[in-house]
């Protein structure tokens, strides 16, 4: 039996909503069902809807979500709380200065620190967790793991994966989701977690590639060399965003494949990221970003599983 892993990674409101339709579209080109995964492990957004489908929520559940037909009380709930497309006026005060020593640490981690500490309301994460937490405060899925960063140290934790702290799962999703000047540091057991996209996308090297046979990759906010949205805010995102968070990916994902694990990246291409834009965080273009993410991921998804096919 093929043992199956599946990495979300972050990507704010608008990402978010691109890597669930890409979900549902490889759950339907697999016919897969991705809560049977070995391993959920998410980032930030990608922890969001790994919390979801470790609480026994379908890829269909989360689409329809998306989509705004959710009869579920606990999917509608979550969709209308998402986070205002503007952070308010954060705190005049560092997140943490220590951040700037670990440069090694990789994607914008070496910055983070210098990122004023953000106001924004998390309570939708936290209502989101413990709707769905089971009585020991940790998701029902036994493979689910959320990826947090700390600055302090420049290193990164997978909540629920092997040796990592206990701490309730709500800890863990809005410490994940923390990103910074927008959203407020989560201290955990007297440690200060950011989100985790600060330091890698989705975190391929957390994973053991012991555990798994396949691991399915799905991050918004990662794509191929060369490829942005269009206009100006495109070239912009791409340069500040995008490129160094895909170096982090790319080199992870070699080593992972070194080790002998098939890795399949989707990531979005041109035209998925102009119909995306370049407010991940987009509250009010939400919906639309979804309605064509369903159209542009399916092919973007297709054509993945094909050049996977091609290189194994």
């Amino acid at each position: 039996m093929t043992r199956v892993g599946l990495a979300i990674g972050c990507g704010g409101t608008i990402g978010g909503a691109w890597a669930i339709a890409a979900l549902s579209a490889l759950a339907t080109e697999l016919e897969w069902d991705p809560r049977t995964a070995t391993v959920l492990q998410g980032t930030s957004a990608g922890s969001e809807i790994v919390t979801m489908l470790a609480g026994g929520y379908s890829a269909e559940d989360l689409a329809e979500m998306q989509a705004g037909r959710s009869v579920n009380d606990v999917l509608r709930r979550h969709i209308e709380a998402v986070p205002k497309s503007f952070p308010p006026l954060p705190f005049p005060a560092f997140t943490h200065l220590g951040t700037v020593r670990h440069r090694g640490a990789g994607g914008h981690a070496a910055i983070a620190g210098l990122a004023p500490r953000g106001r924004g309301d998390t309570t939708f994460l936290r209502e989101l967790a413990d709707d769905i937490a089971g009585p020991d405060g940790w998701l029902p899925h036994p493979g689910a793991r959320l990826v947090a960063f700390e600055p302090a140290t420049g290193t990164r934790t997978a909540f629920g994966a092997l040796g990592a702290p206990k701490v309730a799962a709500h800890e863990a999703l809005r410490a994940s989701w923390s990103v910074p000047g927008w959203m407020p540091p989560v201290t955990i057991g007297g440690r200060t977690f950011l989100d985790g996209g600060v330091a890698s996308t989705a975190s391929v090297d957390l994973i053991d590639p012991t555990e798994i046979d396949v691991l399915y990759v799905i991050a918004p906010m990662a794509s191929a060399p060369g490829v942005r949205g269009r206009g100006i805010g495109g070239r912009l995102e791409q340069l500040t965003l995008r490129r160094p968070m895909s170096a982090v990916l790319d080199r992870e994902i070699a080593v992972a494949r070194e080790s002998g694990l098939r890795v399949v990246p989707i990531l979005p291409d041109a035209d998925d990221l102009s119909a995306l834009g370049c407010n991940f965080m987009s509250r009010e273009h939400r919906a639309t970003a979804f309605a064509d993410a369903i159209e542009t991921s399916r092919r973007t998804v297709t054509r993945a599983l094909y050049a996977e096919e091609v290189m194994s």
